[in-house]
């Protein structure tokens, strides 16, 4: 059996292993929109993607003030369980989770959804036992906080070294830097791979079957 580099690799969720991104973007534009605020660029609000709900709307709609927040995160929970059933895991991703877990890697979920959202994306059958370990921001603290990755590897008893952080976007990788683990970036989420260069991943996958002939050999 070949060698593993990695015992823990930790996914991000949306963009990465749920093909949520465009409709993430439409559901932050029509929560600003529906608080009076001026609805963020499709640029603007995938950047907040991957960092926890309040702290991402809020730097999405910074004409939105502090009081309506409250009233931002319900019109986003709104529109987002409106396309709930819309979503669903990138092509591929089963088949690599499921080979990952043949080698015996440990894996997690390291999201800035919050716990109820990935319990309920969880729920799936075809979900069921793949996921040893998540980390959600509400219970812990957004990215780039390597706080998730911190409490992973106290959980498992494993050394950063060991870890592997995979994401779509800056605030994964960050993260992955924060908590001196490794990482690997998606170039098909919510950010432009060339920002990806200075956080020094270890590779850039551009598909999810790439992401999968990268990480067999090499995870």
């Amino acid at each position: 059996m070949q060698t593993r580099n990695f015992d823990l690799i930790a996914f991000d969720w949306d963009g990465t292993l749920f093909d949520s991104t465009k409709i993430i973007v439409r559901c932050i534009q029509a929560a600003v929109r529906d608080v009076g605020g001026t609805a963020p660029t499709d640029e603007a609000a995938a950047y907040v993607i991957g960092l926890g709900l309040m702290q991402a709307l809020a730097h999405a709609a910074p004409d939105v003030p502090p009081e309506k927040y409250p009233a931002l995160g319900a019109r986003y929970r709104h529109h987002y369980a409106l396309h709930a059933d819309d979503l669903s895991l990138f092509d591929g991703v089963l088949p690599l989770l499921d080979a990952l877990k043949a080698r015996g890697h440990l894996l997690a979920v390291a999201t800035g959804k919050s716990r109820r959202g990935l319990d309920e994306a969880l729920q799936s059958v075809e979900l069921k036992g793949v996921f040893d370990g998540s980390r959600t921001a509400d219970e812990t603290a957004g990215k780039p906080d390597p706080r998730m990755l911190h409490e992973l590897m106290a959980q498992f008893d494993i050394p950063s070294e060991r870890v592997l952080m995979v994401g779509d976007t800056t605030h994964d990788l960050q993260m992955a830097l924060n908590a001196a683990c490794p990482s690997v970036g998606v170039s098909y989420g919510a950010h432009e791979p060339e920002a990806f260069v200075a956080l020094n991943p270890r590779y850039v996958a551009h598909s999810v079957q790439g992401l999968h002939d990268w990480l067999l050999p090499n995870g």
